[in-house]
């Protein structure tokens, strides 16, 4: 083969398979005009990430191939839909990039087409009225096993359905008394060509014709021929439609001529931590999991566009993920990469606190007040531009740069220790206030005046901070937006469980944080690098109501992996660089957990496994590391259960600890052990006690310390919650009616009611088991 040759091939293997089958069909001059693809989504709610999928997939194309993409609103429904989602989605469209011009259709404006092309199926001895009720249809339908049983009005002569047919088109007839039934193969395997419905009887009115029509096509009628109708080349959907292939492809046979359209199926988006069902997306609205359709936790396109992703970082993902012939999940690590590679080049540097600790520098005169120059972009990004930062005798700075027994590793804040300010001075701590109850609410510190950011000092501390001025600041109010699941799969649930059982208490904080003055006045669509928070948008929305609110658009790194993947599961997943996608974390063989032992870490795992009972697994993870070892030990002496200990140590606490390891932590391993206990006895929950080690981890304090002053014990008491219970009832009577009818995935938005009234503080399993027993 030439070079030549060879360079032709790998080009032609680099497309994905659909835009391999156009070429095939412009060469083979199956298809000798333009290339007309379409979008064609049913306008009953608002676009989200999938969506965003199908829309740059069918419209680049179209734009490759010189061709032309129609945007349609297959509107069949009239009980679902509505001109708000018609609005929605052409307005996410558009966002996206792309146009459709003169192209807009609506398969209502076809339904005296469709209607016609229906009587002409009639004629053909192709379809009949069917008199069975929806029931009788369902069970002569048959089974996967079982072939079906024809309908007794199967061979109604075609003179009979005709006018049958038309006496439901007059509305005649009363929901549900007659459908028009296609008559192909009661005993095909594929149980959707068997005599699959057309047309039902639906007095309802229509969003666009209002009532001039009693009856409405079903999508797979209407769906393959509106795309014969406009001329569509290549109509393009999900691998869930391939079963429903044979049906259009026996509609457009029946009904035109060749040319026709041909359908072809690609993997959906299944995106990690996301849900993309109308139905649940539709729920989380209605029963405010969610502040509407555009919350910024929402895979909506309009949700994301309020949280601050732009068009360009959506394109890119799409792109990255590419066209798949088999279903698969998605890592959101490739989304948020194309997010952050985006953002880095768009949003300036500013300083914000988001968590202030008030910072007197008592060698600063009273009323001092300095400009510092400070650059907006990095100096690997080539834009240019500065402001002028106001440095003045009181300052803040995070919460968490401050620690007032530091680790080994921790290079910012401490008693007597020195740190950078962010285009400023070097500065120490020299005091620290505290309020009565012990904690710290003001440091006293001395500056530098050498050290000056940019001047010639020889001076050097490992640790930076950014700060802002006490006076000069603007109060800000700041939304923390993470995931809205807390699962990578909400749909696998356990019995009992639905998806609304995986939503992450944590997916939104307000906090009211202090602003850099150039940032103050930021007007709408303006974004910025909150420097070492993560990556701001300011809120259009609350914007238009006079507020200015930033929401988080996404971190600067993936801190959710860190906290929820084991230490093999980090080991094996480095950190993309710049200029490369993230690769999919996939599923890790089973391991035997003795593999690559030596003779002495074998020893001491049987002999943990045999003393303690906690399992070989746990066992050989703790015996590789002779300290960690001995750490659990020592915790195991307190008399707590080692199979808790082992979990939450494994678990828990060794994903949070430094290049220093056990040693780092400033906490001892019976203090560990008291926190483990506190979860045992149901005083903590696991969200809780989850704070608490992360609070032990900063202060060294002990778990019942922490748990007292902040009063996070757990309420168990069955007498105290089944009073919140018999509230919570009491405010819902129609969800509670709801959840008796059948509607048992409620359960979720009771129990969430309950754990809102105690401030997260009540015992889960007691709530549901009160909640049961109350709904019963």
């Amino acid at each position: 083969m030439s070079s030549s040759d060879s360079a032709s091939s790998s080009k032609r293997e680099s497309r994905h398979f659909i835009q391999q089958i156009i070429d095939s069909d412009r060469s083979s001059r199956r298809v000798t005009g333009d290339i007309v693809t379409r979008f064609p989504p049913e306008p009953n709610g608002y676009p989200h990430i999938g969506h965003a999928k199908a829309i740059c997939l069918n419209f680049s194309l179209a734009n490759e191939y010189q061709g032309r993409c129609h945007l349609r609103f297959d509107d069949t429904n009239p009980e679902t839909e509505d001109m708000e989602y018609v609005r929605a989605m052409r307005r996410d469209i558009r966002w996206l990039g792309f146009e459709w011009g003169e192209h807009e259709y609506y398969a209502s404006d076809y339904f005296e087409q469709l209607y016609d092309l229906a009587v002409q199926l009639i004629k053909d001895g192709k379809a009949y009225v069917d008199s069975q009720t929806g029931e009788e249809i369902r069970t002569n339908r048959g089974t996967v096993t079982e072939a079906g049983v024809a309908s007794p009005f199967r061979d109604r002569s075609p003179e009979e359905n005709l006018e049958m047919f038309a006496t439901m088109r007059s509305g005649d007839f009363p929901d549900g008394a007659h459908v028009l039934r296609a008559k192909i193969d009661m005993a095909s395997p594929n149980m959707l060509m068997r005599d699959p419905v057309l047309y039902r009887i639906k007095h309802a009115a229509h969003y666009r014709r209002g009532n001039d029509w009693p009856i409405y096509p079903l999508y797979d009628f209407a769906h393959p021929l509106s795309d014969a109708i406009e001329g569509i080349t290549h109509s393009l959907c999900t691998l869930e439609f391939d079963v429903h292939r044979p049906l259009y492809d026996w509609l457009v046979d029946a009904l035109f001529p060749a040319p026709r359209p041909h359908q072809y199926e690609s993997a959906r988006l299944n995106l990690d931590y996301t849900v993309t069902s109308k139905r649940k997306l539709l729920q989380l609205v209605k029963e405010k999991f969610v502040d509407g359709w555009d919350d910024p936790r929402m895979p909506t396109i309009s949700g994301m566009r309020r949280r601050g992703y732009t068009p360009e970082a959506l394109r890119r993902f799409c792109d990255m993920i590419g066209v798949a012939k088999a279903d698969n999940r998605v890592d959101m690590a490739q989304l948020e990469f194309a997010v952050r590679d985006d953002l880095n080049a768009r949003a300036p540097r500013v300083m914000c606190v988001l968590e202030p600790l008030k910072v007197i520098l008592t060698n600063v005169p009273e009323g001092h007040l300095e400009e510092l120059e400070a650059s907006y972009w990095p100096h690997d990004i080539p834009k240019e531009g500065t402001r002028m930062v106001p440095f003045t005798r009181e300052i803040l700075i995070e919460q968490s740069d401050f620690m007032e027994v530091p680790s080994k590793k921790f290079h910012r804040l401490s008693p007597g220790g020195e740190v950078r300010l962010r285009y400023g001075y070097i500065i120490r701590c020299d005091n620290v206030v505290k309020d009565a109850s012990g904690n710290v609410i003001e440091l006293h510190c001395s500056f530098d005046p050498e050290t000056r950011s940019g001047a010639s000092s020889e001076r050097r501390v490992k640790g930076t901070i950014h700060w802002v001025s006490a006076t000069e600041s603007v109060p800000v109010e700041v939304r923390l937006y993470d995931r809205l699941f807390s699962v990578p799969n909400p749909d696998d649930v356990a019995e009992g469980e639905t998806f609304l059982s995986h939503i992450n208490p944590d997916s939104k904080t307000i906090v009211t944080g202090r602003i850099e003055p150039a940032a103050a006045s930021a007007d709408a669509l303006d974004r910025y690098q909150f420097e070492r928070q993560g990556l701001f948008f300011l809120d259009e929305k609350e914007l238009e109501k006079g507020n200015r609110v930033w929401n988080r658009t996404i971190t600067l790194r993936d801190t959710w992996e860190k906290t929820k993947q084991s230490e093999k599961a980090k080991q094996s997943a480095s950190t993309p660089a710049k200029s490369e996608s993230p690769k999919q974390i996939e599923p890790q063989p089973d391991r035997d957990p003795l593999e690559g032992l030596d003779a002495d870490a074998l020893a001491r795992t049987h002999a943990l496994d045999t003393s303690f009972g906690i399992g070989v697994d746990d066992a050989a993870i703790l015996a590789v590391r002779p300290k960690v070892e001995s750490f659990f030990r020592d915790a195991t002496a307190t008399g707590e259960s080692p199979a808790a200990i082992a979990n939450w140590l494994i678990n828990e606490l060794r994903p949070l600890l430094s290049e220093d390891g056990i040693e780092s932590i400033p906490f001892s391993a019976s203090q560990f052990a008291e926190l483990v206990g506190l979860h045992s006895d149901e005083t903590l929950s696991s969200r809780l006690a989850k704070e608490v080690l992360s609070e032990m981890m900063k202060t060294g304090e002990s778990a019942g310390a922490i748990v007292e002053k902040r009063g996070l014990k757990q309420i168990s008491d069955e007498s105290l919650l089944a009073a919140h219970v018999s509230d919570v009832l009491a405010a819902h009577p129609d969800r509670v009616e709801a959840y008796k009818a059948g509607k048992v995935g409620l359960i979720g938005f009771f129990m969430g009611q309950v754990m809102a009234k105690t401030g997260g503080q009540a015992n889960p399993g007691t709530v549901k088991a009160l909640l049961e027993k109350a709904l019963a």
